[in-house]
């Protein structure tokens, strides 16, 4: 009997530039599984890393990062107008993000929607869309920051995180935000990499901060206490969670499904027949969607005793789906029955992966809160660090002007009387012994300013920066001080902006 021959591996040929030694036009045999195992990885090490997946500590992906950067760089703050969308797409795809204008736009919108975000960080001024359909054109809608974003993007020229090079290396990224709330947590996020996948369920912002500065003050806290503070999500769109085993699974180890239900109101819709109102609906649930799924039921006569499907959802009422009812049915059967058979109750399944230091790890609560914790310790000590550098610098400058403001006639006098820069520098050193950066600064300093200066109002200030210096410094020497520092921060976002919760949390049947 004949044996096999085991089949070598293809190859293929593939033409390179030619190297040292090498003549121009050389063909180099390469193997074609090692190739192609290479290139996927590479592929897949850029999808994870720069699309799919956010990063833990201020819970964006690079698209939505790099939105919120420029725009703060081209000071689309929340007290100036809005500009065009397509402005805002165009500068990002130019210096920061360079794909698909669609893929920016999406993510600008998503950012600016109420039924998606918890906490938008993008204000919208004109047709962003529904859940039922997609937003206008990005020539007709404007934009502008949030003011929830500045607390994302605020302190991120005090040194208080790392640049890189953007795509061409002609400008500088942040390559993660300050991001003064535990973003991650509160507006949730979805992506999908390669080999692994990301779903974070929204928070109520005042609960999220809760746990957050119980955590700082507890470190050792236990996922029970820390679920009294944070007991579940909280969805922008409303509904009730159906139990908490889920959400206590997805806590404990990041992965965790739990259902979500409608909210209804059974109410006489006429004057003879009663019905079911539908006021709030699972989230990334359409009304649309609803009624086309119960209309199939009825025709198909999987669900008895609806006459009738009315749809008044509108942008200012919010959802408001009316179900008449047969006479002689129960609505409490009827309303069983659309639980399980439409997406009025809707599974959510919690998918916690993001990136820590670089690396996709799935995150329970109290590591995704720790991260974050540690984030924001940073950037406090590095934003104290420069601040405190910075009231150095300016209290130098004003002990000189303070030097030389004693007799600001002689200064003028040796200023006018000097031969060149030079030569006025070394005068003002030697006979008002100050350094060289002190006479330089003088020297810069238009006449007309120099002689208006005030003794006082310079002594003031002198007096202010040593206050200030001494504070930082403080500070920078007691890490329990700057852990107070972060929490007070935190409290300050939630008087701002936390709102009452808004999904509530029944039981499992």
């Amino acid at each position: 009997m004949a044996t096999k021959k085991t089949a070598a591996p293809k190859k293929s040929t593939k033409v390179h530039g030619p190297k040292p030694g090498e003549f121009p036009g050389k063909i180099v045999d390469i193997d074609v599984s090692s190739e192609m195992s290479e290139s996927f990885l590479e592929y897949a090490y850029s999808v994870i890393y720069s699309r799919a997946l956010p990063d833990a500590r201020d819970g964006l992906k690079p698209v939505h990062r790099r939105i919120l950067h420029q725009m703060s760089d081209m000071g689309l703050r929340p007290d100036r107008g809005h500009v065009k969308s397509a402005r805002v797409v165009g500068e990002v795809m130019g210096k920061l993000h360079p794909h698909g204008d669609g893929a920016i736009y999406d993510a600008l919108v998503r950012m600016a929607q109420s039924f998606s975000m918890q906490l938008p960080l993008i204000d919208g001024h004109g047709n962003f869309g529904s859940l039922d359909a997609g937003p206008a054109a990005m020539r007709y809608t404007e934009a502008r920051l949030a003011p929830s974003a500045i607390s994302m993007v605020a302190e991120a020229d005090e040194n208080t995180v790392d640049f890189g090079p953007n795509y061409d290396g002609q400008l500088a990224e942040p390559l993660v935000l300050p991001a003064a709330f535990p973003n991650l947590l509160v507006n949730g996020g979805s992506g999908i990499a390669v080999g692994m996948a990301t779903n974070m369920a929204p928070h109520n912002l005042g609960e999220v901060i809760a746990a957050t500065k119980y955590l700082i003050e507890n470190p050792k806290a236990t996922l029970n206490q820390l679920m009294k503070h944070l007991p579940a999500p909280d969805f922008p769109t409303g509904g009730e969670i159906v139990g908490l085993d889920g959400v206590r699974e997805a806590y404990a180890t990041g992965k965790g499904s739990f259902k979500v239900r409608a909210t209804t109101e059974i109410s006489k819709v006429t004057s003879r027949k009663m019905g079911i109102v539908i006021k709030e609906l699972p989230f990334n649930i359409g009304p649309e969607k609803v009624v086309e799924r119960i209309a199939e039921l009825v025709k198909a006569k999987k669900i008895q005793g609806i006459s009738d499907i009315v749809d008044l959802t509108d942008g200012q009422t919010g959802t408001n789906v009316v179900i008449e009812l047969k006479n002689g049915f129960e609505p409490e059967d009827v309303l069983e029955k659309l639980y399980k058979l439409t997406p009025m109750e809707d599974a959510f399944a919690i998918n916690a992966v993001a990136l820590v230091r670089g690396k996709p790890q799935t995150l329970g609560l109290k590591e995704l809160l720790q991260v974050f914790i540690d984030h924001r310790i940073e950037v406090v000590r590095r934003r104290s660090q420069f601040r405190k550098a910075k009231a150095e610098d300016r209290l130098l400058l004003v002990d000189g002007l303070l030097k030389a403001i004693i007799d600001i006639d002689k200064v003028i006098k040796i200023i006018r009387g000097s031969d060149d820069a030079a030569a006025a520098k070394e005068k003002l050193i030697k006979d008002f012994k100050l350094n060289d950066e002190q006479a330089t600064y003088i020297l810069d300093m238009p006449l007309r300013r120099l002689t208006k200066m005030s003794k006082l109002e310079l002594e003031t200030e002198s007096k202010e920066l040593k206050a200030t210096i001494a504070a930082l410094s403080k500070l920078l020497k007691d890490d329990e001080a700057i852990r107070v520092q972060v929490s007070d921060e935190l409290s300050a976002v939630a008087k701002s902006f936390a709102i009452p919760r808004r999904t509530r949390i029944g039981k499992d049947d």
